[in-house]
């Protein structure tokens, strides 16, 4: 089986891209697991364009181990990008199974997308019981094998926890995520932030995606670290996150709606042979 996809990533955060909605190619999970595979071709989500029934475009997300993931900013910002070549339009609107999802191209690789509203109640993001999702008291080491207590729990289209700490370079991401990823509390397991506040308007972060793994940048992080320095009063409603690969700019607005901004990469488009 050949057939046409797309690569673009967002600050190293890559996608391929499959156009479903002229012609439907039936991909297993197998064959998704394959095509995200770094010994294949390789990316860290792998997104599919629908028609829905009203004729709109429809956006499904999957992970690099095959499962299905709710929400993803960089992702939909890539195809709001590609999009707006095709329609010739600066405004793309695209449903996704966290509702429509608008986003505006800034620049020739600069895109905003409103990702809504996030959620805090425990049911929602969810977890298993009734718990106070400001600190969930669960507790990390640091290098020195030190214990960090707490975590923040924020839906954004997907479930997160956030540890705000003095220094996440004392903090192995690689070695916390995949244990906090399947922790007891997230039924769907999780997403994991290591953030350090370095002033009200400047997050750095470390991320791990549910699914993917470790990542270079993951949106949905960023917006959940926003949303969890703002409600906490640690930072503004305007602030920047910090991935090893540059920044992403998330605002707040009175509604409480995040708005993710940043880079895109140029198009490219490859084949795909299974």
């Amino acid at each position: 089986m050949e057939f046409k996809a797309f690569k673009m990533d967002g600050l190293g955060n890559d996608f391929v891209i499959i156009d479903q909605r002229a012609k439907t190619i039936n991909l297993s999970k197998e064959n998704i697991i394959k095509i995200c595979s770094r010994d294949f071709i390789g990316c860290d989500q792998l997104i599919y364009i629908h028609k829905n029934k009203d004729n709109k475009d429809r956006l499904a997300f999957y992970n690099s181990d095959g499962s299905i993931s709710g929400a993803c900013g960089n992702g939909t910002r890539c195809v709001a990008k590609l999009l707006s070549k095709e329609y010739k339009k600066e405004k793309i609107d695209l449903e996704t199974s966290s509702g429509i999802l608008h986003s505006s191209i800034l620049d020739e690789n600069l895109v905003e997308t409103n990702i809504g509203k996030p959620s805090m109640k425990w049911n929602e993001i969810p977890l298993i019981k009734i718990m106070n999702t400001k600190d969930l008291q669960i507790s990390i080491k640091d290098i020195k094998g030190n214990n960090f207590v707490g975590g923040i729990a924020i839906n954004v289209g997907n479930p997160h926890i956030i540890f705000f700490v003095e220094n996440n370079e004392n903090f192995k991401i690689e070695n916390i995520g995949p244990e906090i990823e399947q922790h007891q509390y997230f039924p769907e397991k999780c997403n994991v932030t290591i953030a350090t506040i370095k002033n009200k308007n400047l997050i750095n972060v470390k991320a791990w995606e549910r699914g993917a793994g470790l990542t270079k940048a993951c949106g949905t992080a960023a917006c959940a670290t926003a949303y969890a320095g703002f409600v906490t009063k640690k930072t503004s409603d305007n602030v920047d996150i910090k991935f090893t690969t540059g920044i992403l700019s998330i605002r707040i607005d009175q509604n409480n709606s995040i708005f993710m901004k940043g880079p895109v990469s140029n198009i490219k488009e490859i084949k795909v042979n299974l």
